[in-house]
């Protein structure tokens, strides 16, 4: 049997790189909290889908499953049953890191991170004075009595499970309030102890100190914290049929209100009020996750710095690209010749520029746009709705299947119908993932088309924290077969000319992966060199993966950088010990998808939007384009070999599943996102020197 790691336990792998980085001395302490609420807020979407979706397949049982032909390749409670282990074993990590490490550090900078028992009379007076005028309204306080009084659990909400005493007839008793971190700051500064300091309590203790006050007629002998995490799946990507809009619509209302998929809850919790609390909000042992005094770690995304700006990340400032952000016209400066930017690199100026560019333009007749994932406030919405006021055709598809963004995506395809934006939204059973948009534009007697295709979503602040890269390009070759996939999106007609250059998801794309793989196994097998580098999120489906073993096997030389899920195990003797992969986890999240093939020395390179999940090659409409500039091919295949040799933040992915740093062969320290910002740097001073020279030149002529 051929190795294979479960997608879920792959990514518990991917969250502990990222636990691992806060706990790095060399990362600035400011970064290694952010880097603490990074794994909290990823673990919080793992548990409301993944983990829910296994909770869903076990209570449907295994004749419900064969019954509705949902055949499975492993067992529900036993994956389940791992994941459990496994975060049980991270978050007492967790914990060990925050108070052992960042707590300490904190005090070493003079940011003191205060229990209610070490504060001070006039900082008493003040919490307490806080809680009556801030919290008091928000705290909802029940007394529970099991079979009885069962409230309801708000999903994510911060909760104090109280055990306590009445005063009169000595019985014991328990009662939660609620920690209304969803209203007010987490971090309270209090006055300072001594000048220089500066003196924070979470709110969890604030309310702690306060129960007291709430329930009068009793002892407070105890409190825990705890939070449930709903079931936020929509379970409407396989919709087939219906208003698929309204569909969306109202799961997106039952989101809140889902089942239960985990309860955590402070470790140091009595057996018998953990039992009570499961009875009473009907929690199995699957339900249960031990975590440390505090929950909702992402809130230290939030955690005061008070300007202490030398215990964060250097500065980097996005570069700009003066061909394209300095041009009169961006689209003449695209007809001469392609160009690449990469982000949060170089500024996504450029992008912005390209739609406010289209909108004014009044040789632009068209303006096209895939939208996936959009920022709350978007300049590139704002030009969209500016060119149809100044009498251009826009069109938008927006889909509204993207996790998590369905209700931002519908808000936005409402506001852009309301300006006369051409709106066609989600296929029934497919999610079009592709990121790409098209200007048409009317030059002389001809109309020539414009492209902007790119690896991320057209957002405008993961631009800032995403890596990803982007082609402006008008070759023909391209742009005609990108007209051809906005017409299959708006009309829903399948194309009857297949793609030359382009691979596109539901049609070519898999297969011509395949077509690729086996090239280099083709070389291979004749004594030829052959290599292949893969750069993505995530790599999942058997079948590459298989061939990806295959190509091993038969010599081909493989190199993975790989974000997130490696379901593939390299390194594994006789079967992929051809294969290296490694995983960059830095201050930016790495988000481009890179494909290279050697094909016996011409060098196929290919941007794309897909990962190799089976729901990237099978269930959505995804883009894979080739790099045709030659300067450009060699600039993303420099990014790529400055990527492959970084020993600082590279983790070895390998059969080991240890998550160790990959180390260098040499003295020389490469990490990767500080060299790929200079090699960058260097690149745009060249360009911006040679433009001086020919402006120079033309001055003098």
């Amino acid at each position: 049997m051929t190795p294979y790691i479960h997608r879920d336990i792959s990514w518990l792998e991917f969250n502990y790189r990222v636990l691992q980085e806060s706990k790095d001395p060399l990362v600035p302490l400011f970064e290694r909290l952010k880097f603490l609420a990074i794994y909290s807020t990823n673990l919080d979407e793992f548990f409301k889908v993944r983990v829910a979706n296994h909770r869903s397949l076990m209570r449907a049982g295994k004749k419900t499953r064969e019954a509705t032909s949902l055949a499975l390749n492993f067992e529900p409670q036993e994956i389940l049953e791992k994941i459990l282990k496994i975060v049980n074993k991270q978050q007492e990590e967790f914990s060990k890191i925050y108070e052992e490490q960042i707590v300490p550090e904190l005090a070493n900078k003079r940011i003191n991170l205060l229990r209610r028992k070490k504060l001070n009379d006039e900082q008493v007076e003040y919490i307490e004075s806080y809680f009556n005028d801030n919290l008091l309204p928000f705290v909802q306080p029940v007394l529970l009595i099991e079979d009885k009084i069962k409230p309801f659990l708000n999903t994510g909400a911060l909760y104090l499970a109280i055990y306590l005493k009445d005063k009169q007839d000595k019985r014991s008793h328990y009662a939660i309030v609620k920690i209304p971190s969803d209203h007010l700051p987490r971090f309270l500064e209090l006055n300072p102890r001594k000048e220089g300091e500066h003196d924070i309590i979470v709110m969890d203790d604030i309310v702690r100190h306060n129960v007291r006050h709430i329930f009068p007629g009793f002892d407070i002998l105890d409190t825990f914290s705890i939070k449930l995490t709903r079931d936020a799946e929509l379970y409407i990507d396989d919709e087939y049929s219906g208003d698929l809009i309204s569909k969306i619509k109202k799961s997106l209302n039952k989101r809140n209100v889902g089942l239960a998929s985990r309860m955590v809850y402070d470790r140091n919790m009595p057996k018998e009020m953990l039992i009570f609390l499961s009875k009473v909000f009907e929690l199995s042992k699957f339900d249960l996750l031990p975590e440390g005094r505090y929950h909702n770690n992402g809130d230290l995304f939030k955690f005061p710095t008070f300007n202490m700006n030398e215990f964060k990340d250097a500065a980097q400032p996005s570069l700009i690209f003066p061909p394209l952000e300095h041009a009169e016209s961006i689209f003449d400066t695209i007809a001469e010749k392609d160009h690449f930017i990469h982000v949060p690199y170089q500024s996504y100026q450029s992008v912005i520029k390209f739609f406010e560019d289209a909108a004014n333009d009044p040789n632009v007749s068209h303006i096209k746009i895939i939208q996936y994932r959009v920022a709350k406030v978007s300049k590139i919405m704002a030009a969209l709705k500016l060119a149809v006021k100044n009498g251009k055709q826009v069109s938008a598809f927006v889909e509204v299947k993207a996790r998590f963004d369905e209700e931002a995506n519908l808000l936005w395809g409402e506001r852009l119908e309301k300006a006369g934006v051409t709106v066609y939204y989600s296929f029934p059973g497919v999610k079009v993932h592709s990121k790409m948009a098209i200007v048409r534009r009317v030059e002389g007697k001809d109309a020539k088309l414009y492209c902007y295709l790119s690896t991320g979503n057209f957002h405008e602040d993961t631009a800032k924290i995403y890596s990803d890269i982007g082609i402006f390009t008008a070759n023909t070759h391209l742009t005609k077969e990108a007209a051809r996939v906005f017409t299959y999106l708006e009309t829903k007609i399948k194309p009857t000319k297949s793609f030359k250059y382009f691979g596109v998801g539901q049609f070519n794309l898999k297969s011509l992966l395949i077509k690729k793989i086996k090239n280099e196994i083709h070389f291979a097998e004749q004594g030829k060199s052959a290599k292949i580098i893969l750069k993505m999120n995530s790599i999942q489906d058997e079948e590459m993966i298989n061939l990806l073993y295959k190509a091993s096997q038969k010599g081909v030389k493989i190199k993975i950088i790989i974000r997130g899920i490696c379901s593939l195990v390299p390194g594994v003797k006789g079967v992929s010990e051809n294969i290296e992969a490694i995983s960059i986890v830095d201050r930016y999240l790495e988000h481009a998808r890179v494909f290279y093939f050697y094909i016996n020395g011409k060098e196929d390179t290919y941007l794309s939007s897909a990962d190799w999940m089976v729901r990237n090659l099978h269930r959505r409409v995804e883009t894979m384009f080739p790099i045709l500039d030659k300067n450009i091919k060699k600039v993303i295949l420099d990014l790529i070999k400055i990527q492959l040799n970084d020993n600082v933040k590279a983790r070895h992915v390998h059969y080991k599943h240890n998550n160790e740093y990959r180390k260098g062969t040499s003295d020389l320290t490469v990490r990767s996102q500080v060299d790929t910002y200079y090699y960058i740097k260097r690149m745009t001073e060249n360009i911006a020197k040679e433009e001086a020279e020919k402006l120079e030149l033309l001055n003098e002529e």
